[in-house]
């Protein structure tokens, strides 16, 4: 929006130029998206406080977790809100690009928001039936998967990059639109199974946000992508713009959301922040990038897998509980150790993430 109002300024004052440039405007999208946050921040809690909607807690988890009960909830909604105004602000708007990240944000924040009223407003335990949760889930991804397929211009838009292989690139053609499917629905639900501490989940997404703003980058510049052997995919650089508002966002609900939680973002920010991630991902071409940085995602959703799988199966549980996080709770870890070595493992992940660009 405001990059419309800039460029026409520039007509009169050439100083208004600056605003074209990409890295200012993603300097920008971070301190709005994050001013956004704390700014409101206080004042949603107050709200949540004021109409009673706090957090339930299951009877059979850690002991430790009920003094969370009643803690706010829904605190997903500062996040969302603030990516949406920061990429709406400083993201330029004839992009296709930009608007299906938005579509995505919004859609599958509505999901969770449903699901979330129907938990902690109208009292309901079950929320939103998880069969219908999944019906919409799908029918957004399918809708967006579509979408891009039936407008990709270039074979580099539907190609499977394999991480190590500069010269691996085989066409999905229709199983373009599986993948997508899966790696938008499956990370939003990945992210929400993490999101059972205070702190957990948002950091990695902060972390994964930031070096897909890297990779946006590098795939949208022509010079770069070819010096790093990765599919030249024109107009992902502007991706930066609703991944450094990811990243402003969260640090401002991170303020927030830190032990001992004042907030909780609830299923409208968890099942929207897995789903940006998973469309940034198809939309950059690196699905499997995704899998590496977003392995505390992955390693909480197998955990549960396998636990309901062994349970089923032969009775017997793997662990104490499932998400693997309160595996450790119960062990004995305090919640602040499995939090901060649950961000060290992010990191990790992250950086190899990115080497996997280079090395090839």
């Amino acid at each position: 929006m405001l990059v419309w109002l800039a460029e026409y300024l520039t007509q009169y004052y050439s100083a208004f130029n600056v605003f074209s440039y990409l890295t200012l405007r993603s300097i920008l999208s971070i301190l709005t998206a994050l001013f956004i946050s704390l700014f409101f921040g206080p004042k949603l809690i107050r709200k949540l406080q004021r109409m009673q909607i706090g957090q339930t807690v299951r009877d059979d988890g850690p002991e430790s977790h009920f003094a969370k009960s009643g803690t706010p909830t829904m605190g997903g909604i500062l996040i969302l809100g603030a990516i949406l105004c920061s990429t709406l602000l400083w993201a330029d708007l004839t992009n296709k690009y930009v608007w299906v990240t938005v579509f995505v944000v919004a859609a599958f924040g509505l999901i969770g928001y449903v699901d979330d009223y129907r938990k902690v407003i109208r009292k309901d335990p079950k929320g939103l039936i998880a069969k219908w949760k999944y019906f919409w889930q799908s029918l957004v991804a399918i809708v967006v998967a579509f979408f891009l397929y039936s407008t990709s211009t270039l074979a580099a838009e539907t190609a499977l990059v394999v991480p190590f292989f500069k010269n691996v690139l085989p066409q999905l053609g229709l199983m373009y639109l599986l993948l997508t499917y899966f790696v938008i629905v499956g990370t939003s639900n990945a992210v929400n199974l993490t999101d059972g501490l205070d702190g957990l989940a948002i950091v990695p997404t902060i972390l994964v946000a930031a070096a897909f703003a890297v990779i946006a980058y590098v795939t949208g510049n022509v010079n770069f992508s070819a010096y790093l052997h990765i599919p030249y995919i024109p107009m992902t650089d502007e991706l930066v713009i609703v991944c450094t508002a990811i990243v402003g966002a969260g640090l401002g609900f991170l303020w927030f959301n830190t032990y001992p939680a004042q907030v909780f973002m609830g299923d409208v920010g968890s099942l929207a922040l897995g789903a940006v991630l998973g469309i940034i991902a198809v939309l950059v071409r690196q699905e499997f990038v995704l899998f590496i940085m977003g392995g505390v995602f992955v390693m909480e959703t197998v955990s549960v897998i396998l636990q309901v799988g062994s349970y089923k199966l032969r009775g017997q549980r793997i662990f104490r509980m499932a998400p693997i996080h309160h595996h450790y709770e119960l062990k004995g870890w305090p919640e602040p150790r499995v939090i901060v070595r649950f961000w060290i493992i992010s990191i990790m992940l992250v950086l190899i993430g990115l080497a996997t660009l280079k090395i090839r």
